[in-house]
């Protein structure tokens, strides 16, 4: 049975019940894939590239993957955060080299790899107009290193902004952590997170990821239920 290895941060983990109703795109990815593959999601919440691979995560999944599995690789927000030098890498020099490392590693292992541009940000302005991404230096860098390392990208930040602009401000609140007053006892103020995911978002993403996966063919497409 081949495995599909996640590496990424809390738009990818697994959550639990101390963070419900918060929900990964990896936690849910089993519901695209037929029944030769599994997943393992070593996705966590706050990880960049750099910090995942300073803890020792990568180096856990080069002593699990093996030949013809599959390394998706999805980071993006926590690389950003100039302020915090633990997780911070700019992004065409530091990121690119961890990026590299990751797909070194599958490569050594006979893995395939995906790159996965970091999902969109729910932020709209007063007027309702999705506001431009944060994510752009990232998402580039990580294009160009798809390019120059010969592996595949999908584009889930370009994706993720079209479906945000198609649903509209009201409409995407339901896939995000975005909850009215009093909706949950763990939210009794109204919370406007607008990065992490629930359970309808995480599908509704997932479902991206697999169309881009089957629009790559091959290998790739083999992997996916019929839906």
């Amino acid at each position: 049975m081949n495995t599909i290895f996640w590496a990424g941060d809390s738009t990818v983990q697994t959550n639990d019940y101390s963070t419900y109703p918060q929900t990964g795109i990896g936690q849910v990815f089993s519901l695209f894939i037929n029944k030769d593959y599994r997943v393992e999601n070593h996705g966590k919440n706050g990880r960049s590239t750099k910090s995942f691979i300073d803890e020792g995560r990568l180096r856990e999944i080069e002593e699990r993957i093996g030949e013809r599995d599959f390394l998706f690789i999805q980071f993006g927000h926590n690389d950003e955060k100039s302020e915090d030098p633990s997780r911070y890498t700019e992004p065409f020099s530091g990121f690119v080299r961890n990026l590299e490392r990751f797909i070194q590693v599958a490569r050594e292992r006979g893995a395939y790899v995906v790159l996965i541009t970091p999902l969109e940000r729910r932020r709209f302005d007063g007027d309702g107009i999705l506001e431009p991404s944060l994510h752009e230096d990232y998402v580039t860098a990580m294009k160009q290193t798809a390019e120059k390392s010969g592996v595949p990208l999908i584009d889930l930040c370009g994706m993720s902004r079209e479906a945000l602009e198609q649903a509209g401000e009201q409409e995407s609140r339901k896939w995000y952590m975005f909850f009215p007053e009093g909706a949950y006892r763990e939210h009794p103020q109204e919370s406007r997170d607008n990065t992490h995911l629930r359970y309808e978002g995480a599908v509704l993403y997932g479902s991206l990821i697999a169309r881009g996966l089957r629009e790559l063919g091959g290998v790739y497409g083999e992997m996916l239920a019929d839906f």
